[in-house]
């Protein structure tokens, strides 16, 4: 069974004006490589671990209210 990860240390920005959700993990980092998904999220890696997502077109993707 694979085991859950710990995720601690979790920060979330938003710029409402961009409409763009930022989420950050851990320790803060400067990625060194980033991959966009056809969905429009933005996967910043750094050796080749995931260090933050970056949302675009936020209001569109999360629930509302």
């Amino acid at each position: 069974m694979a085991t859950k990860p710990k995720l601690t240390n979790i920060k979330v920005d938003y710029d409402e004006e961009g409409d763009v959700l930022y989420l950050y993990f851990g320790k803060p980092l400067a990625a060194d490589d980033s991959y966009v998904t056809d969905e429009g999220i933005v996967i910043r890696t750094r050796e080749q671990r995931i260090v933050g997502l970056t949302i675009l077109n936020a209001r569109d993707r999360l629930p509302k209210g």
